[in-house]
């Protein structure tokens, strides 16, 4: 990565010095690279993103308040036909962690959704196709009149013939707000295969192209880290695209999107109050201001409701089991429903790499 020297501003990606440590800080629009001042902790320091309202540097923790709930998420469960090497939430055909949630706890949640005017309905897994009640799912989130945005890697489970011919009913009576979401982390197999087992890209292109041929709303996911910048990413995209006449359009961030990377080992800065100013950016514009995640874990009685699809396992961002429990949310990570920014995903996924599921 190099830095940007185009007029003293950032572009995308860009390296930034920040207490001396270099940061990729994927930025939006032309913030100048004088106003990018010392955020970065001490990288050994144990306590950092550990006390809710306060940073190791003693600093007043930034939190996000819910402006509106455009998406609702749910996770179908943790179980996956493959095993990415970069999953965050480690999905496999061995971890259920998150077990599968049954189309009666998800269609609670859609009921307050409605009350609440909620505009999408997104699900997530593991692989929402291994889970047997996911298409009646999402016929009950279609049918109340939500926009639908499915996440999966388009292989097996969604390939055999069952769920085949469910999707195939869905388009034909309520396919206009259903859209497929398609994980491709490159373009190329190798990188592709590296990451999710070998085989994976073919069979992903065979998804892919199915649900283009057959009419479907589509959409693809990449990883930007796997490429020098955002527009080498959508280029190389753009030819694999072409060349297999999806109708996707490359340059579209909702229909190609390249998302910032997420592990627990790289340090990131806190965030404190003093960095939306510093950063040109808003409260209003992180994931946590406008969706929330219904999970269930194994061995729970009950679904419960989380700030986002980023924190699936931490308990302490629990928010309550309905959406009118977590919008009262108080004490600990969260203030009268707002969340406070006490976890690292919440600085290099969202604050400083911009990213958002939805």
């Amino acid at each position: 990565m190099r830095d940007s020297e185009e007029t003293g501003k950032l572009r995308y990606p860009a390296a930034v010095a920040i207490n001396g440590s270099r940061v990729v800080m994927p930025m939006k629009g032309n913030t100048s690279l004088s106003t990018i001042t010392a955020l970065r902790d001490n990288p050994t320091a144990p306590q950092k993103f550990t006390d809710p309202d306060w940073t190791a540097k003693g600093e007043r923790r930034a939190k996000v308040g819910l402006t509106k709930l455009d998406t609702l998420w749910i996770n179908t469960g943790t179980l996956c036909n493959i095993e990415c090497k970069n999953c965050y939430i480690f999905s496999s055909p061995t971890n259920d962690a998150l077990v599968y949630i049954s189309a009666e706890e998800s269609a609670r949640f859609l009921d307050e959704a409605e009350v609440a005017e909620t505009r999408e309905i997104g699900f997530t897994g593991g692989e929402p196709f291994l889970n047997p009640e996911f298409p009646d799912m999402m016929e009950d989130a279609l049918k109340r009149g939500f926009e639908v945005l499915v996440l999966t890697n388009a292989m097996q489970p969604m390939q055999r013939p069952r769920p085949k011919e469910r999707l195939l009913d869905l388009k034909a009576r309520l396919g206009e707000k259903l859209t497929m979401r398609v994980s491709l982390d490159h373009h190329t197999r190798s990188l592709h295969d590296d990451e999710r087992g070998d085989g994976s890209f073919d069979k992903a292109l065979e998804g892919i192209s199915w649900l283009s041929d057959s009419g479907f709303r589509l959409a693809i996911a990449g990883r930007i880290s796997l490429y020098e910048n955002e527009d080498e990413g959508r280029e190389s995209y753009r030819a694999l695209i072409t060349e297999h006449g999806w109708d996707i359009d490359a340059d579209n961030p909702k229909q190609l999107v390249l998302f910032p990377e997420m592990t627990d080992i790289d340090d990131t800065p806190e965030i404190t109050t003093d960095c939306w100013g510093i950063l040109n950016i808003k409260p209003s514009e992180m994931m946590c201001a406008h969706s929330r995640m219904v999970v269930k874990r194994k061995g729970a009685g009950a679904p419960v409701v989380l700030p986002c699809t980023l924190l699936p396992f931490d308990e302490a961002f629990e928010m309550g089991e309905t959406l009118e429990e977590a919008a009262r949310a108080n004490g600990g990570m969260f203030e009268r429903g707002a969340v406070k920014l006490c976890h690292r995903h919440c600085s290099k996924f969202c604050v400083l790499g911009g990213g958002s599921c939805s």
